[in-house]
């Protein structure tokens, strides 16, 4: 039983768990409760990553329910996975709690957890529990593929696709920064999409010759590509602006007084996937040519974006 004060024991939330992320694939021998999950092998290759996310840095609890913040960390996850060109398997997660916090809302935690994770075809397998004075979640994806899709594939002639645009989770986040109610339903979109990405998990990697995820930003990881590919990004800003999804950016940019332009290159944490190649699904934002580093980026664009460690 949980007392009055909220406290719990770890046997109680691991039992929990243990019921919430409950699975029947045949592939996992041993689950949650062991020292270790135990997988049927493969004789594919494996994609695996890890993240982690701390109270205060990714998330806010003031801001974001408890089941909000399951799906934002599950997804970041997801993404990476998605971003090798590989399918999402399994997920082990690491969380280190306040122990001020209500069973209720760890409970929350892990629906939001398995909500995302089910989006993504993701099963939760295993885990750990600690304690810390800030909420701390760290998680581990594991997927597979065939022939994973790299940073360093992109060639000059290449088409530049993003899946879904950029700069909805920076406007989200402009929004709860500025105290600003949200008025349409185009804001509370944006502050959504801060709080519980969606992520692309149809788009089609067939073709892309390079991928990755848009977290940190779209100026920022461009950049990577570029120089990981030895070639220059030129981004074209009038086919960005014909995407429906930029006129309807570009109005809650301006009823907060903000550039458009600024959300799409420098927000972060939109999860959108990056990619090269030829005739591929989502939005063409530009061309890969000879050279190196990025051009035509908005003169309005102040090149900055946000960084764990300046």
């Amino acid at each position: 039983m949980v007392n009055n004060s909220g406290a719990f024991t770890e046997a109680q939330v691991i039992s929990r768990l243990r019921e919430i992320f409950a699975t029947s694939d045949p592939r996992v021998e041993v689950g949650i409760g062991d020292d270790a999950a135990v997988v049927a092998g493969t004789d594919k290759r494996q994609v695996m990553t890890t993240d982690m996310a701390v109270e205060g840095v990714h998330f806010r609890t003031d801001w974001s329910s408890a089941f909000e913040i399951g799906r934002k960390v599950t997804a970041a996850n997801a993404a990476d996975v998605l971003a090798m060109g590989a399918t999402p398997d399994y997920l082990l997660v690491a969380v280190a709690l306040s122990g001020r916090e209500e069973i209720k809302w760890i409970e929350e935690l892990a629906r939001g957890i398995k909500f995302e994770a089910d989006l993504a075809g993701l099963q939760v397998i295993g885990g750990d529990l600690s304690r810390s004075e800030k909420i701390v979640i760290s998680m581990s994806a594991i997927g597979h593929c065939h022939s994973p899709i790299s940073r360093s594939g992109a060639k000059v002639g290449d088409g530049i696709y993003l899946s879904s645009l950029t700069g909805w989770s920076a406007a989200g986040l402009a929004i709860l920064e500025s105290d600003f109610k949200p008025e349409t339903k185009l804001q509370a979109l944006a502050v959504s999409e801060y709080k519980a990405p969606t992520i692309d998990y149809g788009f089609s990697a067939i073709g892309a010759t390079s991928m990755c995820d848009v977290s940190d930003s779209l100026i920022e990881q461009a950049e990577q590509v570029a120089r990981a590919s030895g070639v220059q990004f030129s981004f074209d800003q009038k086919k960005i602006s014909e995407s429906p999804e930029f006129t309807e950016l570009k109005s809650v940019a301006h009823d907060l007084d903000q550039n458009v332009w600024q959300f799409i290159f420098t927000g972060g944490e939109d999860h959108v996937l990056l990619a090269t190649g030829k005739n591929l699904p989502g939005i063409q934002i530009g061309e890969v040519a000879q050279g190196a580093g990025l051009i035509n980026i908005p003169e309005s664009v102040e090149k900055h974006s946000w960084k764990h460690f300046n």
